[in-house]
């Protein structure tokens, strides 16, 4: 029997023994947290391991003793929707997640203030006056100290609104950042969006939809009653309604929204944060009230640390506080990024944490032979959403860990996204756990046995025959998808349908298709079936960078692939190239060169190249190059840029005459940063490479 997302123990023995481990290791850390002021799990950990033994003792109410920690007392609708850009950049704020973090913020802040005075205004706003004043006071040798304003970060979707005159006019969603999606007809459901202004103004403002927890929970009752499956939490639902193609749906979901910012506006804009909430309240938008003026960065904590424990008393989300400079002609001067203010930052609090058990640990074969191990957990409810998976990476990680089949493990989503086990509790040990040794081989779908070896000098494993089934499957999925020859409608699902309908076997076997062999898979009606013949057809043009990144070779990414098709133009000349004309090539160098000339050489890959010919054409790829701008300039792209996709920024900058590489090197000329840019940065840093952001690149390539 179970409950909720534990496993109720089947016979009063088993029943006994993990109640006598939970009351051990409840007590442990309860005696840690209350008595000497430390801890090793969360609370939040904690409160799970506790009502785990409440719902054991409600199925075995004769096993509860006086000495359990239970016993303490206790429109019409639209046929799609259409793109509509944003009129001013939709930006994203940094995460802060520890005190430290926002220290460290409140110094940089102030570094800002006094070294980057010169930066262009943000977001197009007449904001020169607002520059000069900061200047003039920097410069006169004030001191700075900018004041900073706290509001509470509402778990939901972001909605940009624009009036004219008064009268709304569009709501989108965020998108991408430029581009949205046109949701006018949901907004104007929502009653707290104001139709008409107070004042005949026209501006864009910024804020939250959200749904009430107690409308979440009236929806939920009711879909059960209906024999539907209940939502998993208020932040997907408010996104799934705002998005409805039918008006009707999203009225029926009573949202609700918190309008927090003025991205533009006619006329003076507010001279701090404060005075611009206000007039959002004054213009009739609905405005949180529980932000606050802070007068210094330990005020901002001591608000921080009030609301993890005020939170959960208001009937909305709230995952953190989002801090910004209160002066606008503060926020002025020291800008943005590429992809954020640098005068704000959401300081987050700390990631949800949950017990659940280890059921099985699970090996996963990629595209490249790689072998992951993965945690097949007991399913549990952790930041709004069940989780039964977590990887944990490789044979390092398991042992630093020490995790075993049958732990109790701690379980958070890293970055409230991706499920992590951070810890075990080990007091909750019975001595039949079982540590997980690597095997010698990975088992195929089809029974075969697929030895496998721990890569030297790595911790990774990876299968000895790099022909697998499982190999092969993770190649179809990149050889249709958008890297390779972006084939809409032949997802990961679509693929195992033909491989297990043994319809296809090599990447040539899809441009055979017929219209009646895709009606035989499951789920496929003839419209269905018509659209992916068509998404296929329409893949038999393709450039000669993709088409070499599709093929799986081994080290060959994208920036490799196309840095090929550049030097050498045609397959044809590919095929044919020695090791030294490989290596010869700036960004391949001599692994790449040798993997080339394997891969190219080998019977099996010639054949299906000869075959894949006769099926597609390759457009002859040489780099228009428009200007010489960046002749001579190599770059290096590292995180998620904001302003345009990365496929865009090095098309930029090939037809600019740059050169693009994967890797960080001495003749590296610029690393462009975007939003968690990783390990190339510190790389530049060493070898003393310039880094820019995104603002700059921006600068560069326009």
């Amino acid at each position: 029997m179970g409950k909720g997302n534990y496993a109720i123990p089947k016979t009063k023995q088993e029943a006994t023994a993990r109640l006598a481990s939970l009351r051990k290791a409840i007590e442990h850390h309860r005696y840690l947290y209350h008595v000497l002021d430390t801890s090793e799990i969360s609370p939040e950990a904690l409160d799970s391991l506790k009502h785990e033994l409440v719902l054991i003792e409600e199925a075995y109410p004769d096993l509860v003793t006086p000495d359990s920690p239970s016993q303490r007392v206790a429109g019409e609708p639209q046929k799609g929707f259409k793109k509509i850009p944003h009129a001013v950049p939709q930006w994203s704020f940094n995460d802060a997640f520890s005190e430290d973090d926002m220290r460290e913020f409140d110094l940089r802040t102030k570094r800002f203030l006094k070294s980057a005075l010169g930066l262009p205004a943000a977001r197009g706003l007449p904001a020169q006056a607002g520059l000069s004043a900061a200047k003039n006071i920097v410069q006169a040798g004030h001191e700075v100290s900018p004041a900073y304003t706290c509001e509470l970060k509402i778990d939901g979707l972001k909605v940009v609104l624009t009036y004219e005159s008064g009268l709304l006019k569009t709501g989108a969603t965020r998108g991408d950042g430029t581009v949205g999606e046109d949701v006018t007809s949901n907004v104007r459901t929502i009653e707290s969006i104001p139709l008409v202004l107070t004042e005949p103004r026209s501006l864009i403002v910024e804020g939250e939809v959200w749904m009430p927890k107690s409308e979440f929970e009236r929806q939920n009752k009711e879909r059960k009653k209906r024999g539907e499956e209940p939502f998993a939490n208020p932040r997907n639902i408010a996104a799934g309604s705002i998005r409805q193609l039918d008006p009707e749906i999203a009225a029926k979901r009573h949202l609700d929204t918190f309008i927090y910012d003025i991205a533009r506006i006619e006329n003076k804009f507010p001279e701090t944060q404060v005075e611009e909430l206000a007039l959002l309240r004054t213009l009739g938008f609905k405005v949180n009230p529980h932000f606050k003026l802070c007068a210094d960065i330990e005020e901002v904590i001591a608000y921080w640390k009030s609301w993890q424990i005020k939170k959960d008393k208001q009937d909305y989300w709230i995952d953190g506080v989002v801090v910004k400079v209160n002066e606008k002609m503060y926020q002025d001067a020291i800008g943005y990024t590429g992809k954020a203010p640098r005068f704000g930052i959401a300081f987050k609090f700390p990631a949800e944490q949950v017990t659940t058990t280890v059921e099985d640990i699970v090996l996963q074969v990629g595209r490249t032979g790689v072998v992951t191990p993965v945690a097949h957990l007991r399913p549990v409810s952790v930041a709004g959403s069940t989780v039964s998976r977590a990887t944990l990476h490789n044979e390092d990680e398991i042992a630093r860990l020490d995790v075993r089949l049958g732990d109790t493990v701690v379980l958070q989503k890293a970055g409230d996204v991706i499920p992590d086990i951070v810890a075990v509790v080990k007091e909750m040990r019975t001595g039949r756990e079982k540590k997980f040794v690597f095997p010698k081989f990975v088992l195929e779908s089809d029974g075969t046995a697929n030895p496998i070896e721990r890569v030297p000098g790595q911790a990774a494993y990876r299968c000895v025959n790099k022909n697998s089934f499982a190999q092969k499957r993770r190649k179809f999925y990149y050889f249709v998808s958008k890297k390779g020859f972006d084939i809409d409608g032949c997802g990961p699902k679509v693929i195992d349908a033909l491989l297990d309908a043994e319809l296809i076997s090599s990447f040539d076997d899809l441009f055979t298709l017929t219209l009646g062999d895709v009606l035989t898979l499951p789920r496929f009606a003839e419209k269905s079936a018509e659209n992916l013949i068509e998404s296929i057809e329409k893949a038999r043009r393709i450039t000669l960078g993709k088409f070499l990144t599709a093929l799986s070779i081994e080290h060959v990414g994208e920036e490799t692939a196309h840095d090929l098709a550049d030097a050498f133009g045609s397959i044809t000349k590919i095929r044919v190239a020695s090791f030294d004309d490989f290596n010869n090539i700036y960004g391949v160098g001599e692994v790449v060169a040798r993997a080339l000339v394997a891969w190219f050489a080998d019977e099996y890959h010639s054949a299906l190249l000869d075959r894949l010919l006769t099926h597609v054409q390759i457009e002859s790829q040489k780099s228009k190059v428009k200007s010489q701008k960046l002749s001579g300039k190599t770059f290096v792209l590292t995180g998620t840029l904001a302003t345009l996709g990365r496929d865009e920024a090095k098309d930029k900058i090939r037809a600019l005459g740059g050169e693009i590489s994967e890797s960080v090197s001495s003749k590296t000329s610029f690393v462009v940063a975007g939003e968690n840019p990783g390990s190339k940065i510190e790389k530049a840093r060493t070898l003393g490479v310039r880094v820019v952001s995104e603002e700059e690149f921006l600068r560069m390539i326009y």
